[in-house]
């Protein structure tokens, strides 16, 4: 009982009130995120569209995304999180409901775009105000908390969309709208602004804990941040590759003669293990430098799908979701980490909206060219590819952020000099972020 206890202390023990008050807001926000996940069906069995038409609009809803990233990480700086959050959070909602109303194609294709653009804006502004508000030894526990809301809600959402839709598609997209108003209304009373402005001479306060790049950051100042865009381009090639799990994944146990409904039982295995082992394995791994962690995660990503060139049956292609999961576990939360670490405290919104782009880039990109690999080379060329750019990405991972503990005092003289990034110690590069 008292080791029981005492698991449960260091799992969520410690964290800010205002952390759980924006981790129950995402909660009751992938509660009722049920659009997303039936749109396609929407659209072809209730609407009559193509699957050519349905996928245009997938694709535009994840163009949107994408800017819609870059726009809310910048509004999260100069605006606030807060502003930028509840903003992001109304228009998803109004568009959401929207979107269950419209029925002529082009407007569905126009306001599918507008949802996809405000559903991401949101993003950074949360993951920057998670990384306002919890101290760096803390913060990949706090992520992983926050993942493990997004993944039970998503399973919770999913299994009740069903029963939803049969009453009327209509109550699904109302239905999300109104979690989306909650949430925002959570967020509106219990969250407080945590984007400071910043002391005279571009630096944080003393004794703040945070060392600041000067004020003012520009976007194309992200861009420039060299180590920062490789965790984005390393982000990218990992966020590709995971992507197989929900496109080609299907193709290939089709192929293999499995039904639909045994894709369906075998892709539940991801949202199973994370619920499960999200919190246990975070707990397990929190004194692993995070280099080790977004190294391990992406080698257990892409050999998990490398290992789906063996699988024919039910049994084998489970066994590999179970290990790619196991991957997507131990990376997802020390990679936000790790963008948190390396952003100023004054362009975090900018540098969560980077690494947001990253993975919708991959939401576009990892789907079709795995589809044009296994029509054109194979099967076999598409999991021995996931393994190999999951490999390089594992080594790129360990190579730029195994680094040593270098003194702050010395970077600030160059901030001040060249405008770069200073880690979030006012003594040392933190650990979780160098590993």
């Amino acid at each position: 009982m008292g080791a029981a206890s005492r698991a449960v202390r260091e799992t969520v023990g410690g964290l800010p009130r205002q952390f759980w008050w924006l981790w129950t807001s995402t909660l009751i926000n992938r509660l009722g995120g049920f659009v997303v996940t039936f749109l396609a069906l929407y659209l072809t069995v209730q609407r009559g569209y193509s699957a050519a038409y349905a996928g245009l609009v997938a694709a535009l809803f994840g163009l949107g995304g994408a800017g819609g990233a870059v726009l809310g990480g910048v509004l999260a700086d100069r605006l606030g999180r807060r502003r930028t959050l509840l903003a992001a959070q109304i228009a998803a909602a109004l568009a959401t409901a929207v979107l269950g109303l419209v029925t002529d194609p082009l407007a569905i294709a126009a306001v599918a775009t507008a949802l996809g653009l405000a559903s991401s804006a949101s993003r950074p502004a949360l993951q920057a105000m998670i990384a306002d508000l919890v101290p760096p030894a803390d913060r990949v526990r706090a992520f992983s908390l926050n993942y493990w809301a997004i993944n039970i809600g998503f399973g919770v959402s999913a299994a009740a969309a069903g029963f939803i839709a049969a009453a009327g598609y209509l109550w699904l997209f109302l239905g999300d709208a109104f979690a989306t108003v909650l949430c925002a209304m959570v967020v509106f009373a219990k969250a407080k602004e945590t984007l400071r402005p910043p002391a005279a001479g571009g630096l944080a306060p003393a004794g703040s804990g945070t060392v600041d790049a000067p004020a003012g950051i520009r976007l194309v100042d992200v861009l420039r941040d060299r180590r920062f865009m490789a965790v984005v381009g390393l982000t990218f090639l990992i966020g590709s590759v995971m992507q197989q799990g929900s496109s080609t994944l299907a193709i290939d146990m089709g192929a293999h003669g499995l039904s639909a409904r045994q894709f369906g039982l075998v892709a539940a295995i991801n949202g199973v293990v994370i619920v499960i082992l999200q919190i246990p394995l975070t707990r397990m791994l929190r004194s692993r430098p995070t280099a080790a962690l977004l190294a391990a995660g992406s080698l257990l990503g892409a050999w998990g799908f490398g290992l789906t060139a063996f699988a024919d049956t039910v049994g084998l292609y489970a066994l590999t979701v179970v290990v790619w999961t196991l991957g997507e576990i131990v990376h997802a939360p020390a990679s936000m980490s790790v963008v948190a670490g390396l952003a100023p405290a004054t362009a975090r919104g900018r540098y969560q909206g980077m690494y947001t782009l990253a993975w919708s880039a991959a939401s576009f990109a990892g789907p079709l060219a795995g589809g044009l690999v296994y029509d054109g080379v194979g099967p076999d060329a598409v999991w021995a590819g996931c393994a190999v750019v999951g490999t390089v990405a594992a080594a790129g991972y360990y190579a730029l952020l195994r680094v040593r503990p270098t003194p702050v005092t010395s970077q600030v003289e160059t901030v001040r000099a060249e405008g770069g990034a200073l880690p979030d110690s006012p003594g040392t590069r933190q650990e979780p972020v160098g590993g």
